[in-house]
């Protein structure tokens, strides 16, 4: 029927001279009656439609592309192309378009908000000789799917170098048990022999090696107890009282290095769903990042906050702070800035809050200091973030 119409319509427009001002009327009102079809459809899209002539100026622009690009209605017809995607002008070559008639571009667009589009350029298939040639973009806003796909790419990549981390420790596991079995036996034959200054300062030596495996074998056991994939064991938490618990334990090495904490988290927070044991090892790891990148006489700040969806924890420290380059590669697995770091602590802090639904954000200056903000949603409210 569409094509029956239009061909009709055509062989109206071209007996145009013949009508009376009846037919005309009547043929205005159709034409008007279909526009308006037309721009009722155009509007209701979620995609934004742009028509552009081989120069690039904007001739129409649907009320989605309006809000894409961020300009009002009277603000984009008239504007070219080329200065949103400047790649875009050499697709439009004659030769170009003759081997690929359709152009597929993706751009980033900063301003109303940072996101991602992707764009579509097709030409009109004119067949009124010397018509300028023009071309129909479609715009689709494809940020969430490439964050979802993005963040699908960093799931896997995170769980694989969990699993390669937590092989590498168990395997360290086996010579460590050999070496407390074999420093046993030094032991023993040591007390069988006669006392003596040198056996003394053998005897010694073996204590100290025993220490430095049992304390080797600590770390092995809580590296892997902190990266196995495990899901959270939920229950009703409320963070003042596990960050308080974490403050204790941490209350002599922030002394030792001249560290001052003060923590603002009132036991009247809002109580969120939360494993308790992954929670400890959430607020060690920040608190230890923060720890390490003071100088004595530091200070180490802990706020919190609530609004009706989530709990928020602002871990504020006054160290050297971050670089820019190094800030946005903090949560890439074996990226560090620490002489002897492994790189994994702030990924598993990571892990740990999207398997509770919440997030890590981290803002840092050179010189003033880094803020880490941990968001928990409110057992009220909470939704779990699909993965």
């Amino acid at each position: 029927m569409a094509g029956k119409k239009h061909t009709s319509l055509d062989r109206v427009l071209g007996r145009l001279d013949t009508l009376d001002s009846v037919n005309l009327a009547n043929l205005v009102q159709r034409l008007a009656r279909e526009r308006g079809l037309f721009e009722e459809i155009f509007n209701a899209l979620q995609e934004g439609v742009l028509v552009i002539d081989t120069d690039g100026t904007i001739e129409y622009a649907n009320p989605a592309a309006h809000r894409l690009i961020g300009l009002g209605d009277d603000e984009l017809a008239g504007q070219t192309l080329w200065r949103l995607v400047p790649g875009l002008r050499p697709s439009l070559d004659e030769d170009a378009a003759a081997v690929s008639p359709v152009m597929a571009r993706e751009f980033e667009l900063t301003y109303p908000e940072p996101r991602t589009v992707r764009l579509y350029l097709v030409p009109f298939r004119s067949e009124v000789r010397g018509e300028p040639k023009r071309f129909a973009v479609i715009l689709t806003d494809i940020t969430r799917d490439k964050l979802t796909t993005e963040k699908r790419i960093e799931d896997e990549r995170t769980s694989s170098v969990l699993l390669l981390a937590a092989g590498v420790a168990h395997e360290l596991g086996n010579p460590l048990n050999s070496l407390t079995i074999h420093l046993q036996l030094l032991d023993r034959k040591l007390k069988k022999m006669k006392a003596s200054k040198d056996a003394d300062s053998i005897a010694e030596s073996v204590r100290v090696c025993r220490d430095e495996v049992t304390r080797l074998d600590g770390i092995v056991r809580n590296f892997l107890e902190a990266i196995r994939p495990q899901p959270p064991d939920l229950a009703e938490t409320n963070l003042a009282d596990v960050l308080a618990e974490v403050l204790r334990f941490q209350q002599r090495e922030f002394a030792d290095r001249g560290i001052t904490v003060e923590a603002e988290t009132p036991a009247t927070l809002p109580p969120v769903m939360a494993d308790r044991n992954q929670l400890k090892q959430v607020f060690f790891n920040v608190t230890k990042n923060a720890l390490e990148a003071m100088q004595p006489g530091g200070k180490l700040k802990v706020k919190s906050r609530a609004d009706d969806d989530s709990v928020f924890l602002l871990f504020g420290d006054s160290g050297v702070g971050i670089k820019q380059e190094d800030l946005l590669r903090l949560f890439q697995p074996y990226h560090t800035t620490k002489p002897g770091g492994h790189g994994l602590g702030l990924m598993i802090v990571q892990r740990i809050m999207r398997e509770h639904g919440g997030q890590i954000g981290l803002e840092s200056k050179e010189g003033i200091g880094t803020v880490v903000t941990l968001q928990f949603p409110r057992k009220d409210r909470r939704v779990r973030m699909l993965r």
